[in-house]
């Protein structure tokens, strides 16, 4: 098979899914309906699934489908990456940059990440917000998302840029007071510190531990949108905190909280988020390689 005609589909088909519309496929690429619909047609022969529920109104991914999107987006990144190497053509990248991401990761890692960035790229103008909140990526106009988490987003491109995990930490005064809990069913018998910052699910903690997946709806006297606030909360003995080890490792180091279940974690990798190609914007491109690259330099203080 030609590998050519086939990559090309692959751009054609996560195209589509970002657009879930064949007619705006078609009138972005300047094509007819039908030929985007030939050539899915084609890809899913020749990887002999269905791809996409067509309707009239609509188009769906299903279950292969979203693999193969998946799959779809690393290779033609590296492609296109292979490419960008050979021929060694590099765009400076200028103008507004705008990122999001929370506001302990963004205060703490993304905002002095992004002050070295700024000194070796000054014709890039950078703003950065910091928002406790789940963000409209493209209808709030941002151009990249660093996110600590879980990327649900179909239509957005997702790179992981830092591993990351989280872990349940107390003060010495709450254990003292409290107890120190044995097991994860125990939690329902303990004040726990909810934070519904970002991507975070409220008050249920879904955590891995010695017997696979577990998770539990906790409750407490306190909540918050604020991770920094929570962390706090935490030191003055309020509850048991649920909070990436990024956070809370000069904490454990000082022996202002001390970990609690130490065999239960919560995955919660660090990714960049943005909805064109990685190689379409200069800008994008060069900040998702630099803060890969700082964030893994200082590994110690994430990990």
């Amino acid at each position: 098979m030609n590998n050519q005609p086939l990559l090309g589909d692959l751009r054609l088909f996560c195209l589509v899914v970002r657009n879930r519309s064949f007619v705006a496929t078609a009138t972005e690429l300047g094509v007819s309906p039908a030929y985007v619909s030939k050539r899915i047609a084609t890809l899913e022969s020749s990887l002999k699934t269905k791809l996409l529920h067509r309707t009239t109104r609509r188009v769906a991914i299903t279950d292969d489908g979203t693999i193969i999107y998946e799959w779809s987006q690393r290779i033609l990144e590296d492609v296109d990456q292979m490419t960008e190497m050979v021929l060694k053509t590099r765009t400076t990248p200028r103008g507004l940059l705008r990122v999001c991401t929370s506001s302990g990761f963004g205060r703490n890692r993304v905002g002095p990440a992004l002050s070295q960035l700024a000194k070796q790229y000054p014709s890039m103008e950078i703003q950065l917000e910091l928002l406790d909140r789940p963000v409209d990526l493209i209808g709030e106009g941002f151009d990249l998302d660093i996110r600590v988490g879980t990327v649900m987003e179909s239509n957005l491109i997702a790179k992981r840029i830092a591993t990351n995990y989280r872990i349940l930490t107390a003060s010495p005064c709450y254990v003292a007071r409290l107890g120190q809990p044995t097991s994860f069913a125990d939690l329902a018998n303990h004040q726990c510190i909810v934070i519904r910052e970002r991507d975070q699910s409220s008050s249920v903690w879904r955590l891995t531990g010695p017997e696979g997946p577990v998770s539990m709806k906790v409750s407490g006297p306190l909540s918050t949108n604020n991770g920094e606030l929570a962390h706090h909360w935490a030191i003055d003995g309020h509850g048991i905190l649920l909070r990436s080890i990024w956070d809370v490792k000069a904490s454990l180091d000082s022996g202002k909280l001390t970990r609690v279940l130490p065999n239960h974690s919560q995955e919660a990798n660090v990714w960049a988020v943005y909805s064109s190609r990685l190689s379409s914007s200069a800008k994008v491109r060069v900040c998702v390689q630099f803060l890969e690259e700082w964030l893994n330099a200082h590994s110690g203080d994430i990990r």
